[in-house]
């Protein structure tokens, strides 16, 4: 059956501003399935309201709309266009549930829209929990015990009939929000009231607890024919009782016996041809009693979701693009598989490796927030390592966090005794690996430990004991006499030079990599192909791994990743999602690559965040799936010898290292290593803005309490305290007396050692501004200036800013061009910088400058329809003159930068905003004038921070 030739126009429905479990992955299948539609000449027309994704790019789509996710919109929409179909299952709960509110209130029929990629029933069977259940057991699936109730006495007394420990599930809810555990009666209230809340429905699944089961999930794809396809199979570390979001994930599934797997498929197949009529993704999940391999029935969700971005990566199948072409009715088997080019889209992958996900938390920015693990999404991103064994997969995962762990062993060794380690690692937290890593070091048994945590696969402690054995051998040596089989054995189990000269106690990384280069122990690269390399395949998608041959060299032919004779640059991307470097990043790390391309370079991309566009393996000339860690950076840039390599587009995470690849005389594109530096230390940059004559708050630097509490009596209370190179506020405090200077101080250096201190004035009661611009060294062009409706003191990313600026006098304006066109000169900034600047009395003072790509670059980029990205690109490799960049800019109004904050995750948290960045997402609002009564409410409310 090809494709329906009725369908000639198709709405997207984006996911909105991200938010603790819906992240960048829904801009991944967004994006995905916008080329998917667009390659069959249908015209797509999109709606999000987040401005930092790909997805709402002119490019993307042949009409977008920034607008927010109501119904208001969806109808404004419909009446501007002809829409013949709707595919709302490309972001997330949201859209779900928008398409449901719009079906409710009979839109889609009066337009005459066709849903397509799932239908209203399913989305109501799949969603509604009583339904669910009631479905499952017509089906003949088992369920765990359960009754759904819609009000607090009801809930009460099913909680007696079933008996504790149950779990509140609350219905038509995105990660788990309003879910949780009750051990007890104490605990039943309180949980009861929030899952009602949280329930759009007010209704909630009193469900029996099955602690201890271990927790699996499929991905399927189903077309109008019927036909089912299995992608991917993933199993989580963690067993239930942890949300599949903050579990450590593996892939493909490792404990399952065959028979237990092949009654896992059967059930997914069932329940997916079962759920209702309609071709496109679904992800379903199950747990499994270890003690006789029972399975029940958890949930299915009929949407490509998180699991399905990471399938996709695991296996090279790009889930969204192939079920967007399955709702405009082709069949699996007319598709073909993109990346050997030659089987099927009906050809169930295979996998020659392992996958491994490691989420990545964010509690240091919600003080007071509890750390335990539980049906609560808590985690903000996560990275994926690949390898050809566990133990490699999850020690390059863990390198790839960016949380100073070098492998999983090594993190600074535990202070517990084993029976607190017993203890400790009974409750999931976000360090509990390392923990039970520490416990296995300390010579506690594989099957306690198995028991402590409640029944975490043996097979997996197994594993992670053989990183143990490894480490406690190297110990015995130093660098000198460290034998080289041993040595290879390491790198085999994916330790890092880093983790292995800290075992050794005596020499350095760059020891311990000079010694294993010496030998030949080096790195090859292998593809992900779909097909355990039975086919031949067309994708230059790639992992990198240690050959485990007995003569211990690496020989040529074993590298997939061949060498082009043409000019390559390498991308560095921003790894995980985390507050204060999010989506914004990976935005511009597309544009980066599209640049290149355009440019005639080979554009090589490398990160490790399973949920992006720019690990899509078509979106760069070559893709390497690897941790943004200096030595597997170091070894691509050996393999590939590229012109240079752009790290002013991946946050702080390339930012940080610019340093290493100036020291190995490796060439940074675009603004230089000395420019970067001199923008970061406070002092040489102070000591620049003096001579400029450009005035700034006067600060000091300080290495301990005293120094820091002379300083601030120098500069004059009110004055903020924080460590230099961080990114989103991290640790900033504004502080208002010696005490308070103390106490800053102090738990500034137990968390950053040896860090310098900055001690500035603070600026209180004044308006904060920023610009973001291009320059090439001679000449500088403004992208836009944007103006904070709350007064400085509240980080920058969580301000709402208006472009353009709406209350600065000609004169302020024109202050601050020039000190920014001084500072870009001066810096011989090549490409982006960003500046921010406080406003007080009329006076302008310079607050601070990065050289870089900054968040706000995507918003201004959208705002006045230009591509920003892609002329600063083109800047940095002297492809384009700031001169050739055109003035004009399209913006009738104002547009305004909106933070979003997912608080409702961290019930007890104090909510109060300052230095610190706590949003972890964005929406973009445009309005026509100053009167709109949404932004004389922002207006208003700032007068909120001005009264503290």
């Amino acid at each position: 059956m090809p494709k329906d030739t009725s369908i000639k126009s198709v709405l997207i429905i984006g996911s909105g501003p991200i938010i603790i479990g819906q992240a960048c992955e829904f801009d991944y299948s967004g994006t995905q399935a916008a080329r998917s539609l667009k390659e069959e000449g249908i015209r797509v027309i999109l709606i999000n309201s987040n401005p930092a994704t790909i997805m709402t790019d002119p490019m993307m789509a042949d009409r977008v709309y920034l607008l927010p996710l109501n119904t208001e919109s969806i109808e404004q929409i419909l009446q501007e266009n002809e829409i013949d179909a709707v595919l709302p299952t490309m972001g997330g709960q949201t859209a779900l549930n928008l398409a449901k509110e719009a079906e409710d209130l009979g839109l889609w029929k009066q337009y005459n829209v066709r849903l397509i990629g799932v239908d209203i029933k399913a989305i109501d069977k799949a969603e509604d929990r009583e339904k669910f259940r009631r479905w499952m057991i017509e089906m003949g699936i088992t369920v765990a015990p359960a009754k759904t109730a819609n009000s607090f006495l009801e809930g009460k007394e099913f909680a007696q009939e079933i008996g504790f420990p149950l779990v509140i599930r609350p219905s038509f809810t995105l990660g788990g929000t309003g879910g949780g555990f009750v051990h007890d009666k104490d605990e039943l209230d309180e949980a009861l009231n929030r899952g009602l809340q949280a329930s759009p429905i007010h209704e909630v699944l009193v469900e029996k607890a099955v602690l201890g089961w271990k927790e699996f999930e499929l991905e399927l794809l189903r077309d109008a024919a019927d036909n089912v396809c299995i992608i991917c199979s993933v199993e989580n570390i963690d067993p239930m009782g942890v949300h599949t979001g903050d579990s450590i994930t593996v892939a493909p599934a490792m404990t399952l016996s065959d028979t237990a797997m092949q009654l896992m498929r059967n059930t997914a197949i069932r329940m997916m041809r079962d759920l209702g009529n309609f071709a496109g993704g679904c992800n379903v999940q199950f747990a499994l009693n270890p003690e006789n391999e029972e399975i029940i029935a958890i949930e299915i969700n009929p949407r490509v979701s998180r699991s399905s971005a990471l399938a996709s990566k695991a296996t090279g199948y790009p889930i969204a693009k192939i079920a967007a072409k399955l709702a405009i009715g082709y069949r699996l088997d007319e598709l073909e598989n993109q990346i050997t080019k030659t089987t099927s889209a009906y050809f169930e992958p295979a996998l020659d490796y392992v996958i491994v996900k490691i989420p990545r938390w964010n509690f240091d920015k919600f003080k007071g927030a509890n750390d335990t693990l539980g049906l609560q999404m808590k985690s903000v991103g996560e990275v994926m390592g690949i390898g050809r064994s566990f133990t490699e997969a999850i020690q390059k995962a863990c390198q790839s966090l960016e949380n100073n762990a070098v492998g999983l062993g090594y993190y600074g060794k535990s202070l517990m005794h084993a029976d607190e380690l017993q203890e400790y690692i009974k409750t999931p937290k976000w360090d509990r690996i390392f923990r039970i890593k520490d416990a296995l070091m300390a010579g506690i048994s594989v099957n306690t430990i198995s028991k402590a945590t409640n029944g975490i696969d043996r097979w997996f402690l197994y594993e992670i004991q053989k990183i143990c054995d490894i480490e406690k051998e190297i110990e015995q040596y130093n660098l000198d006499d460290l034998p080289l089989p041993l040595l290879k054995k390491a790198k085999v189990h994916g330790f890092s030079d880093e983790q292995i000269s800290r075992i050794l106690q005596h020499g350095n990384e760059e020891d311990v990599y000079e010694k294993r280069k010496a030998a030949g122990i080096t790195r090859v690269y292998k593809m992900v192909d779909t097909c355990s390399a039975e086919f031949e395949a067309k994708t230059p998608y790639f992992y990198s791994t240690f050959e485990d041959n007995p003569s211990g060299i690496t020989s040529i032919d074993s590298n997939e990743s061949k060498v082009s004779d043409k000019k390559k640059v390498i991308v560095l991307g921003s790894g995980p999602n985390r507050i204060g470097q999010g989506i914004e990043f990976d935005y511009c790390c597309v544009h980066g690559l599209l640049a290149l391309e355009e440019c005639g370079y080979e554009a090589i991309m490398v990160n490790c965040n399973p949920e992006t566009v720019s690990t899509d393996f078509d979106m760069a000339d070559k893709l390497y799936f690897e941790p943004v860690y200096w030595e597997h950076i170091r070894e691509i840039i050996e393999h590939e010898k590229p012109e240079g390599v752009i790290v002013q587009l991946g946050g702080q995470t390339a930012l940080k290292l610019a340093e290493k690849l100036h020291e190995k005389g490796i060439r940074i594109i675009g603004t230089s290593y000395d420019s970067m530096d001199i923008a970061e230390d406070r002092g040489r940059f102070s000591d620049m803005l003096k001579e400029l004559g450009i005035p700034y708050p006067d600060y000091g630097t300080a290495y301990d309490v005293d120094e820091a509490i002379e300083v601030a009596n120098k500069v004059g209370y009110p004055v903020l305290v924080r460590p230099s190179y961080v990114l989103g506020g991290q640790r900033m405090r504004i502080v208002l007396n010696d005490d308070e200077v103390e106490k800053a101080v102090i738990s500034l250096l137990k968390h950053i050692p040896g860090n310098k201190i900055l001690v500035d004035h603070f600026l209180d009661r004044c308006q904060e501004a920023e610009i973001d611009a291009i320059c090439d060294g001679e000449k500088f062009h403004v992208m836009g200036i944007m103006e904070h409706i709350e007064p400085a003191g509240i980080h920058s990313g969580d301000s709402n800013a208006v472009l353009p600026a709406f209350n600065l006098t000609p004169l302020e304006i024109q202050d601050m061009v020039d000190y920014a066109k001084k500072i870009a000169l001066e810096l011989k900034v090549k490409g982006l910088i960003n500046i921010q600047f406080a406003i007080k009395e009329g006076k302008v003072f310079v607050i601070e400058a990065n050289p870089r790509a900054s968040r706000t670059t995507p918003f201004i980029a959208k705002a006045y329809q230009k591509p920003y990205l892609n002329y600063a690109t083109k800047v940095m490799l002297g492809a384009m003159k700031v001169e050739d960049i055109p003035e004009e800019k399209f913006l009738d109004g104002f547009a305004i930068k909106e933070p979003v904050f997912s608080f409702n995750k961290f019930p007890n948290v104090n909510k109060e905003l300052g230095p610190e960045m706590k949003s972890t997402g964005e929406a973009i609002r445009f309005i026509k004038n100053l009167r709109d009564p949404y932004f004389r409410q922002l207006y208003k409310d700032r007068s909120m921070y001005l009264s503290k």
